[in-house]
């Protein structure tokens, strides 16, 4: 019990602390900047969040169909927001296995394919923000060397994993958990290496971040600032790359901590800069805390259960709280 309080409360705090300082360093110079805001751009802010939310919807069900699965839209989209949810709570991105429980529930998909589904999004999503960060990159002058060694490791791993995938139908085991890995294997190239998918998961997958970052922007334009746009990329794209490192809930105090950095290179002061991470991020999460609560009511009540099993059943280290 301790355990699990533990490694939720402590992260936690963790992420309140950094942003709690940031805050506090430049307190101030918030409140004047506060005083001089255009809040017509923190609607629109909210509206493109809300159509990368409907994309990243229609994505996830193309992923499940080239599992063979037809997921109706609102399925797919409750799938991701409730999981993201739970991952604004909870630390290691465990809400992710929440969509397994979801597609188990509601169409029978086995807990492998469930996995693979997920990796398949997070690979294209992962790769796909590294790319933008290799192109932004280019264009900030002063960016710091760790840049773009944060950018281009998930690049090279990105383009080896799916070299791997190209060849893994070469191989096999009789080995029972090697054969279960392989055939996850399977399913991923089943999912994402057809030229239909590679088309539309990367096509997707570019507009969904093209969006996410717009929505940055506009928390860039609400506040007046002249900041390049090659600058906001870099900011989103590092702050999500060192975000999926799960050190904290959904990224929080880390992804602000990384933006707020990135903003600094384009000589934005220590103030607005940490605003504009703060709100930007706040948005999302906003947006991704409502569409969870409003996802666990049209799936139904089965679901809260569903997310304790899953979350029990990761830190009992994979097995069931009764022990199987």
């Amino acid at each position: 019990m301790y355990r699990k309080i533990s490694a939720i409360v402590v992260p936690t705090l963790f992420a309140a602390g950094i942003i709690g300082y940031m805050l506090y360093s430049v307190w101030d110079d918030l409140l004047v900047a506060l005083q001089h805001i255009i809040p017509e751009f923190l609607l629109l802010g909210i509206a493109i969040c809300l159509v990368a939310w409907v994309l990243r919807g229609w994505r996830y069900r193309k992923i499940l169909a080239g599992l063979n699965y037809s997921v109706k839209m609102t399925v797919s989209m409750a799938c991701i927001f409730v999981s993201q949810t739970v991952n604004l709570v909870v630390p290691a991105r465990l809400g992710d296995f929440i969509r397994v429980f979801i597609l188990k529930h509601e169409y029978n998909t086995t807990y492998s394919e469930g996995v693979s589904s997920i990796v398949v999004e997070r690979i294209f999503d992962i790769f796909t923000v590294a790319l933008l960060g290799a192109i932004s990159i280019f264009f900030v002058i002063n960016a710091p060397s760790w840049f773009l060694t944060l950018i281009i490791v998930p690049l090279v791993a990105g383009v080896a994993f799916f070299a791997f995938l190209v060849v893994v139908g070469r191989f096999s085991s009789g080995n029972k958990y090697i054969a279960i890995i392989l055939n996850m294997l399977h399913e991923i190239k089943r999912a994402s290496l057809t030229p239909r998918s590679i088309v539309l998961l990367g096509s997707s997958s570019i507009v969904i971040w093209l969006l996410d970052i717009l929505v940055c922007y506009a928390v860039v334009m609400m506040f007046e600032q002249q900041i390049p746009f090659a600058v906001v990329v870099l900011a989103v794209v590092i702050g999500n790359l060192v975000k999926a490192v799960p050190l904290t809930p959904g990224g929080m105090g880390t992804y602000e901590l990384a933006l707020a950095l990135t903003f600094g290179l384009a000589g934005v002061s220590p103030a607005v800069a940490t605003l504009i991470a703060v709100i930007d991020h706040l948005i999302k999460n906003l947006v991704t805390l409502i569409g969870g609560i409003i996802s666990i009511y049209y799936l139904g009540d089965w679901v809260i259960p569903s997310i304790k099993e899953a979350i029990n059943t990761k830190f009992n280290g994979g097995k069931r709280p009764d022990g199987s």
